[in-house]
């Protein structure tokens, strides 16, 4: 195949468009990326894989080596994900940029190899369809090889051999992705994943009437998958960030394809993928990174929203994203992108706290500073194999720093550490009787799954409410039917109500998993009182419910794939009989003057007191403040009544007073 077929259009009409000035602009701009690829670019030419690029969805920290043939079916550690990572051949981008970043042709020499190596070594056979022809792999490498190709299109060792070597074996992998297609990829991410790499085939290689297949065969696979995987609210069924972002990623890279190549994307498509693009903005920590839902990493996502940004000029997204091009997406969008993109104005979003409701995430927070307090809960589906069992579970910034964290992933292999990270106890949820909600079966299979009562969300003016249940203890003696309300008032206070609804004796266990990055102290007391202290973060958690055991414990944390530290870990533990609750006040600002006490709710109309199993009151005194909170667990007002607590009286089953202001009516979240 002659070159100029191969590159018979401008690199305008794919990603990148001038390589010398985007070489420039990196060298001026970012240097830490810099250093980082032309890193990996030197060890992949000495056959010398680790995986720690930003976006490697299985990062790996112990070097392989391969000092003569590289085996590309090489399992290390009993873990396949390596050879899935390794045959997503990412690294060869590597080698592209550094190539471009240095002129120095050993990385055209290493790619030319290590490519001709791989169509040479590993057929497409039974032997090979389980790990390195398996259909995810084949997918990410229409992306990785033609990306790639591109950065190397003046190297002399890119010889038009090599081109026939490389183009035949490209048509073998869109091929085979047609024929590999089935229902299942409607619904996974791997159809996704297969179909752009598909798409970027077609769009890559030289045009032709079979090319021209491939794309409205993608096409018409992209559209149906993302109307059946993508939310209305934006979130990827899936319930794992890292693979929403995946997913997006995928999508992101058809649209800058199609906009430069006059190929018409369907609607549905370009509607679906905004609404992806401003759920990373909805869940984005103050750091700008996406929880460790699900099997999930504790990555910047800020790239990704900027490349989104440009393709819909959205002055929300920008905010989401970086104030000029990062390393990735100058490298995707190119440098006349970057120009445009620097004239997008930025807007913060209009609202602080968001509610997605079709996915069952809720995220409470006090601004969009990157100092922000902001408050995750979730109470949704699974998301298949990728969700964990997390139902209820919440995460706590304070002051832009992690409090309260989910424990991450750490492996996919089968076997206790895999469960360790998925199962309930992992997560800052409820458990009964030390049995789990939801049951893994294996790495990827449930045996028992728990349907979430998702619950509305309301705010006032100084508070904001949140609440859900779920079923999954509904097969245990007696039915457990278990609820957590959420009440958050101001910027520093929030109450945490667990509601446990049976007839029975039952244990409850409740856990709060801290981050690693600062201190966790126990102090006995009246309350319970725990402290986080970190950098930014001082945070104080009264444990306001009577009979219960506070153990605190360690444990441990992934925040990448295969990475695991030691983390601290709070228990509470309480028997009952019949309905009970766990009542939890955070004070996340501990440097201020700060009392929470637990007082009683009476009929205002009758005089009597109610039990702790129909409301329960608190009163906290925040600096000059005083609150009274009403929490109603069952229907008290009949036939005709008001609650009261400490002199305050309204109705509704949760009332916040703040006494200074109002001892009538309050602020009602919950009638």
């Amino acid at each position: 195949m002659k070159k100029e077929d191969f590159f018979n259009r401008d690199n305008s009409c794919y990603f990148f468009d001038d390589g010398d000035a985007i070489a420039e602009y990196c060298m001026e701009n970012c240097k830490e990326d810099i250093k980082h690829i032309i890193r990996v670019a030197d060890e992949v030419c000495k056959h010398y894989f680790v995986f720690d690029l930003k976006w490697d969805m299985e990062r790996t920290y112990d070097p392989v080596t391969f000092e003569g043939t590289i085996d590309w079916s090489y399992i290390p550690y009993g873990d396949p994900e390596f050879v899935y990572q390794f045959n997503r051949h990412r690294f060869f981008i590597c080698l592209g940029q550094a190539y471009l970043l240095t002129g120095d042709e050993k990385y055209a020499k290493a790619y030319v190899e290590l490519t001709e190596d791989w169509i040479d070594n590993v057929p497409l056979t039974d032997e090979y369809k389980a790990g390195p022809w398996r259909t995810l792999e084949v997918g990410l490498r229409g992306e990785t090889w033609n990306k790639a190709l591109r950065y190397f299109k003046d190297s002399p060792y890119v010889t038009e051999e090599f081109l026939d070597k490389f183009y035949n074996c490209m048509i073998q992998h869109a091929e085979y992705l047609i024929e590999s297609h089935s229902n299942y990829c409607y619904i996974s991410n791997w159809g996704v994943l297969q179909n752009h790499g598909l798409f970027e085939i077609a769009i890559c290689l030289p045009p032709h009437k079979r090319t021209n297949e491939y794309i409205k065969i993608a096409l018409k696979n992209l559209e149906i998958e993302a109307r059946m995987q993508i939310m209305n609210d934006g979130v990827q069924w899936e319930q794992s960030p890292m693979y929403h972002n995946e997913v997006f990623h995928c999508y992101l890279d058809v649209l800058i394809l199609a906009s430069r190549n006059n190929v018409t994307i369907p609607d549905s498509i370009y509607e679906r993928v905004k609404k992806m693009a401003l759920a990373n903005v909805a869940w984005m920590k103050p750091n700008h990174n996406q929880f460790m839902m699900g099997d999930s990493d504790d990555t910047d996502i800020r790239d990704l929203v900027s490349t989104a940004a440009y393709i819909y000029n959205d002055p929300v997204l920008k905010f989401g994203g970086y104030e000029k091009f990062d390393f990735e997406s100058i490298w995707d969008l190119g440098i006349k992108a970057e120009k445009e993109y620097e004239n997008i104005q930025s807007k913060e979003p209009e609202v602080t706290s968001i509610m997605l409701g079709d996915s069952g995430n809720t995220y409470l927070r006090s601004d969009w500073s990157e100092r922000a307090n902001l408050l995750h809960f979730h109470a949704g589906t699974l998301g298949a194999g990728h969700g964990h069992s997390d139902q209820l579970h919440i995460d706590l910034v304070v002051n832009g720093e992690d409090v309260l964290m989910d424990s991450g992933r750490y492996t996919y292999v089968y076997g206790p550490k895999r469960f360790e990270y998925k199962n309930p106890d992992a997560h800052n949820t409820i458990t009964v009787d030390n049995k789990y909600f939801t049951v893994c079966k294996d790495s990827w299979l449930c045996s028992k799954l728990s349907q979430p009562v998702k619950q509305g969300y309301s705010k006032t003016q100084n508070c904001e409410f949140v609440q859900a249940g779920h079923l999954g203890y509904m097969d245990i003696p007696g039915g457990v039917y278990v609820n957590r309300k959420i009440i958050n008032i101001g910027k520093d206070i929030y109450i945490i109500v667990d509601e446990m609804y049976t007839s029975e004796k039952h244990e409850y266990e409740q856990f709060f998993h801290f981050s690693n990055y600062g201190k966790v102290k126990y102090t006995k007391d009246e309350n319970n009182k725990i402290n986080y202290t970190g950098k930014n973060a001082c945070v104080d958690f009264y444990f306001m419910s009577a009979d219960i055991k506070v153990n605190l414990q360690e444990g441990h944390i992934s925040r990448n794939y295969n990475q695991e530290e030691n983390n601290m870990i709070c228990k509470i533990v309480r028997q009952n009989i019949g309905f009970t609750s766990l009542i939890t006040v955070i004070n996340a600002d501990a440097k201020q003057k700060f009392t929470v006490d637990k007082i009683g709710v009476k009929s205002a109309l009758k005089g009597s007191y109610y039990d702790d199993t129909m409301a329960e009151g608190l009163k906290i005194i925040c600096n000059e403040k005083t609150y009274v909170i009403i929490i109603c667990h069952q229907e008290v007002n009949s036939p005709t009544d008001l609650v009261e607590a400490d002199g305050c009286m309204g109705y509704g089953n949760v009332i916040v007073f703040d006494k200074d202001r109002d001892y009538l009516v309050g602020e009602v979240l919950n009638w």
